[in-house]
């Protein structure tokens, strides 16, 4: 009998200063999509930028996969959330996200967080 993976929420708080932490942990979350895994990616500080249309493509980082295909997956297989207060921060609203993301706060963070056997990685 094989098992399902346990749910994966990862946060990930940077942007193109970082560009190799950011890529880090867009991979693992679309590695863990992959692997049949329930995945929520959460979008804090500047990560949040990467949920507006063509932002991902910013991203450059040699050997890696381009951000903009695993941003593709994860919306589609997966969740992909912007921070609340990042977003007002910044300006962006939910008519701004592409489709398929969502904004919500610290509170739904928190509920996926401590889902049963939910593994959550900060990037």
């Amino acid at each position: 009998m094989t098992s399902t993976p346990r749910p994966l929420v990862v946060k990930t708080t940077s942007g193109t200063e970082r560009p190799e932490a950011t890529n880090q942990a867009f991979t693992v979350a679309a590695a863990a999509v992959a692997a049949g895994a329930d995945v929520s990616l959460w979008l804090t500080g500047e990560s949040a930028w990467f949920a507006l249309p063509g932002r991902a493509a910013e991203l450059v980082l040699e050997h890696a996969t381009p951000l903009p295909e695993l941003l593709d997956l994860l919306v589609a297989e997966g969740r992909v959330t912007v921070c609340t207060q990042c977003a007002a921060r910044r300006g962006i609203t939910a008519d701004d996200v592409l489709p398929g993301v969502r904004i919500a706060g610290a509170a739904v963070f928190v509920e996926e967080s401590l889902r049963p056997d939910v593994q959550a990685l900060v990037y």
